[in-house]
C-alpha cells in the first residue's frame, strides 16, 4: 500500500522551473555529442569536452525527444488530474498515453494539432530529434504497456528521461511518485531496467523538492525500489553510484564503470553519480554528465532534472536559460505542475479533454 506522507520541506516555483529547464539544458548540451566516443568529443571540443551549448541558426540550443516527451508527460498527467483532482491515487495512464500519441504525431505531421491542448500547438515541438525506436514502435502500436502487462522487453533509457513531471506533481507522496513514474515508462518500456529507473527519478525529485539533499533522496528511494520485482540490477548500480561519488576515483573512470547510459539503470546511475559528486555546481555537474561515450543527452537531461530541482532556477547559468528552446513554455509547465490542480490557470482552454486516434501513421 502506498503511504501518503506529509512534508515540511521548503520548495518554490524556482525548484519546479529548475527541474524542467535544467533537464532541457542537460539535454541540449549533450545532444551534439550523443553518438560520440569520449575520444571524439575531446578531439572536437578539447580535453575538457563540450562545455557550452551549441546555438543553431535561430539563435537557440536545440532540445531533443527527451525534453519533448517530458513536456508531453506533463501534459498527460495534468489532463488526468484535472478529471479527478486527487493527488493521492494513481492517475489515468490512458491520458498519459494519449499525450504520447500526440507527441508521436509531432514526429510526422508538419502542422500543429488543433483542439488537443496547448502543448500540441507549439510549432517548435514539431521537430524530429533522434527519437528512440522503442518509443516510436510502442506508441505507434497504440497498445499501452504497464508493469503488470509489459508490451516488450525493452530496458532502454527512453522511459526514465521523460518522467520528471511525475516527481513534481506527486511531491507530497514520494512512493506514489515512484509508481507513477514507473508506470509512465512502462507504457513503452517493458523491462524492469527500463521502467524502475523512471520510478527512481520520480521519487528522488519528490524528496528533493521537499528539502532532502541528493544523497538522502537516493537512500530513501532505494527503500522503495527494493520492493519491486526485478530491482536488483537497478539497485546495484544506484548503490555503486553512491559509493563512487564518495571515492577519489576520477569521474571519467567512475562513469565508465557505471555504463554508457543507453540502458535505463545506467542512465539514472550516471546522472545520480554526477549529482552526488557536484551537488552545488549545476554547470560542472551537467558537463560531467554529458562528456562520456554514451547517451549524453539523456544522462544530461536526467542530471539537469535532479540538480535543477535541488538548486532551483537561480543557480542555473542565466545564459543557458535564455538560450534553450521553449524556455518560456517550460516555465509555464512548471507553473501548472506547481499549482494545485483546481488552480491551474485557464485549465479548461489549455488542457482540454482529447480523443486522440491518429490513424494516418
Amino acid at each position: 500500500m502506498i503511504s501518503n506522507l506529509s512534508f515540511q520541506g521548503k520548495y518554490s516555483i524556482n525548484n519546479y522551473e529548475g527541474c524542467l529547464k535544467g533537464g532541457a539544458i542537460g539535454d541540449a548540451l549533450g545532444w551534439p555529442v550523443e553518438f560520440y566516443s569520449i575520444e571524439k568529443i575531446k578531439s572536437r571540443f578539447g580535453q575538457e569536452g563540450i562545455k557550452d551549448l551549441l546555438i543553431n541558426s535561430k539563435g537557440k540550443a536545440e532540445i531533443t525527444d527527451d525534453t519533448q516527451m517530458t513536456m508531453f508527460t506533463a501534459d498527460g498527467l495534468i489532463k488526468s488530474i484535472l478529471k479527478k483532482l486527487n493527488l493521492n491515487e494513481m492517475p489515468d495512464m490512458k491520458e498519459v498515453f494519449k499525450s504520447y500519441r500526440l507527441w508521436l504525431n509531432t514526429q510526422y505531421d508538419k502542422f500543429p494539432q488543433k483542439a488537443s491542448g496547448w502543448i500540441s500547438e507549439i510549432k517548435e515541438l514539431y521537430a524530429t530529434r533522434a527519437p528512440g525506436n522503442t518509443c516510436i514502435s510502442a506508441i505507434s502500436g497504440n497498445i499501452p504497456g504497464s508493469i503488470a502487462k509489459p508490451i516488450n522487453n525493452s530496458a532502454g533509457c527512453g522511459g526514465v528521461m521523460r518522467v520528471a513531471p511525475a516527481g513534481l506533481m506527486y511531491k507530497d507522496n514520494p512512493e506514489l511518485a515512484f509508481k507513477v513514474g514507473a508506470e509512465c515508462a512502462a507504457l513503452t518500456h517493458g523491462h524492469p531496467r527500463g521502467y524502475l529507473p523512471a520510478g527512481v527519478l520520480s521519487e528522488m525529485i519528490a524528496y528533493i523538492i521537499n528539502g532532502k539533499n541528493v544523497d538522502e533522496a537516493v537512500t530513501e528511494t532505494l527503500k522503495t525500489l527494493k520492493k519491486y520485482k526485478g530491482h536488483e540490477p537497478v539497485t546495484k548500480l544506484m548503490e555503486q553510484a553512491q559509493k563512487l561519488a564518495k571515492s577519489d576515483i576520477d569521474s571519467s573512470i567512475a562513469i565508465q564503470q557505471l555504463g554508457e547510459g543507453w540502458v535505463g539503470d545506467e542512465a539514472i546511475a550516471i546522472a545520480v553519480y554526477c549529482a552526488l559528486k557536484e551537488p552545488d555546481n549545476f554547470a560542472k555537474a551537467v558537463r560531467m554528465a554529458v562528456n562520456h561515450s554514451g547517451d549524453s543527452d539523456s544522462t544530461g537531461a536526467i542530471l539537469g532534472n535532479l540538480l535543477g530541482a535541488h538548486l532551483g532556477i537561480e543557480q542555473i547559468p542565466s545564459k543557458w536559460l535564455k538560450q534553450i528552446e521553449l524556455t518560456d513554455e517550460l516555465g509555464q509547465l512548471a507553473k501548472d505542475l506547481y499549482a494545485k490542480p483546481e488552480n491551474i490557470a485557464d485549465a479548461k482552454t489549455r488542457y482540454i479533454e482529447i480523443n486522440c486516434d491518429i490513424t494516418s501513421l
